[in-house]
């Protein structure tokens, strides 16, 4: 018998984790990220993340967004892929 799949990881994010902090990066006044999902933000691996950013609008995630997430979330340390103009960091 074959398990169905429930979850997806990529880059120490697990997908179901990943919705904790769907609220904060979605819509057009985010709330604050809850502190679940600044434990899911701290412990992604930003770099590996950050080679996936240009997919971010197709989950109807704003990149902008996202980096007021992480600085929210008080992660200092921004890997080199993801600074510049129109990236989510």
């Amino acid at each position: 018998m074959v398990k169905e799949v429930t979850s997806l990881t990529l880059c120490k994010i697990d997908s179901n984790d990943m919705q904790k902090c769907r609220p904060a990066v979605t819509g057009n006044n985010p709330p604050p990220p809850v502190n679940e999902c600044c434990v899911v933000v701290k412990s992604a691996d930003l770099a590996c993340f950050c080679r996936y950013k240009f997919y971010l609008p197709i989950l109807g995630i704003d990149p902008s967004k996202v980096a007021a997430l992480v600085a929210k979330c008080g992660v200092t340390t921004i890997p080199r892929n993801c600074r510049g103009i129109n990236t989510y960091i």
